[in-house]
């Protein structure tokens, strides 16, 4: 498993730690936002990594979103449901094999 599957499968987790209504929500406001700013850079980092490994990074963008706009109190906690399940999804996704569509004779030696 790469560092970037492994880094979406945290941030996933922490995402969807952080979605659930009151715990998320007291956990945040008592952080005075600091959590925030850790997720981004944490996604920023996936971001990084999936981009360097040629994965799938739509769910560290919807991450780097999330930890923006995420003090808004509803919109936040929908955001952090959706970055979380999207990061899980993009975590689980196999890697795309680049010769799947090879054709077998093009090492043949003639």
């Amino acid at each position: 498993m790469t560092p970037s599957k492994t880094l979406k499968w945290i941030t996933g987790g922490l995402e969807l730690f952080l979605a659930i209504p009151v715990l998320g929500g007291l956990l945040i406001v008592n952080s005075a936002y600091t959590i925030l700013f850790f997720m981004l850079i944490f996604h920023i980092v996936t971001l990084v990594l999936s981009v360097t490994n040629r994965e799938s990074y739509y769910g560290s963008i919807l991450g780097i979103v999330t930890s923006v706009i995420g003090w808004i109190p509803i919109v936040g906690w929908l955001m952090h449901l959706l970055s979380g399940i999207f990061l899980m999804i993009t975590a689980a996704q196999q890697p795309h094999d680049q010769y799947r569509n090879r054709n077998p004779y093009d090492d043949y030696r003639y």
